[in-house]
């Protein structure tokens, strides 16, 4: 009569690494737990983990959890075989990379991994069925999946604006047409992100052939704000990537001709209530949401942490730049 198989379970894997510090052989052992000596070789041959110094050792606890993941996938497609490309996708997703950024970036920095962001994708939800598929119990890899809106309604401000008419706008209409190519590096976007809860705004410029973001808080709505901060981000930029920015219409943009004397560019604005023609700087205020979600207050919110969005923004890689990133699309015209 054939003998049914048991898995080993925790006792005896505490056991096993017991008998192993005492340089037992693996035929003493076995016999003293009453198993096969193969059974334990299997054992150590896959149930094995990496201590701090990267060597292969044999621990209960993680025997246990990679013996219970084994299980739980059993009869199902494991989507990312390879540790070290699921341990890469966990890592992105917490900075807010999309599955498709993680696959592109991911060839391209280590081209011996090449996984589709379906798989990604796939793995993601499947990972979750499966309850982290051993290396992960209890975290839901979902819940770092961006989510945006695809309409975006007017804004209300609650607080005190400046209102008026900007005088000497000069229309998107005039603006050239290798702006709208982005073959020509220079020509900037920008906007105003309101916070409902105070009058604490964030200040977005993008240059559209790299999509390198500044991200600024400013102090007010107010059009000497949006000047002072303006100047002093793009000053630090090369005259000859200050071709042109387009702005909204809104009225922190009235000191657009002083903005374009002090940085010797020229502004252009949208047609009222066309963010489309704006549409590099729409989709990297979208981006923002995702870290600042609509009801944050920016007053609450420190200029170190406005930083770090704006570093992990450029760092991260975009499929109409060949998965390279806008820091380094930019440096590389800079070092031109």
């Amino acid at each position: 009569m054939q003998h049914e198989y048991q898995q080993l379970n925790m006792e005896e894997r505490v056991k096993i690494q017991y008998g192993l510090w005492q340089k037992k052989s693996l035929r003493t052992i076995a016999k003293e737990l009453g198993r096969s000596p193969a059974t334990l070789s299997r054992e150590l041959r896959r149930n094995k983990g990496f201590d701090a110094l990267k060597r292969r050792h044999y621990h209960p606890l993680k025997a246990q959890e990679l013996a219970k993941g084994r299980i739980i996938g059993r009869g199902r497609r494991l989507r990312l075989k390879s540790p070290f490309v699921r341990q890469y996708a966990h890592a992105k997703l917490r900075e807010g990379w999309s599955p498709e950024q993680i696959a592109g970036r991911l060839s391209l920095d280590y081209p011996i991994y090449r996984v589709s962001h379906e798989a990604i994708y796939q793995y993601i939800y499947s990972q979750y069925h499966r309850e982290g598929y051993g290396t992960c119990i209890g975290i839901d890899l979902r819940a770092w999946l961006r989510r945006r809106h695809k309409v975006r309604h007017r804004k209300k401000v609650p607080y005190a604006v400046e209102k008026g008419h900007i005088c000497n706008r000069i229309s998107i209409d005039q603006r050239p047409a290798e702006v709208e190519s982005r073959k020509i590096a220079g020509h900037w976007e920008g906007d105003s992100m309101v916070s409902r809860k105070s009058q604490i705004r964030l200040n977005t410029l993008v240059e559209r052939t790299s999509g390198l973001a500044l991200i600024s808080k400013l102090s007010d709505g107010k059009s000497e704000s949006t000047k002072r901060v303006v100047v002093r981000r793009l000053k630090r930029i090369p005259r000859s990537l200050r071709r042109s920015i387009t702005w909204d219409n809104g009225f922190e943009n009235a000191r657009h001709e002083e903005m374009a004397k002090a940085l010797g560019t020229i502004c252009y604005f949208a047609h009222p209530y066309h963010s489309w023609e704006r549409g590099t700087n729409e989709n990297t205020n979208g981006l923002i949401r995702w870290y600042l979600p609509k009801g944050t207050d920016f007053a609450k919110i420190p200029n170190r942490v406005v930083k770090f969005i704006e570093h992990q923004l450029n760092t991260r890689p975009r499929k109409r730049l060949n998965w390279k990133t806008p820091s380094e699309v930019f440096n590389s015209i800079v070092l031109r």
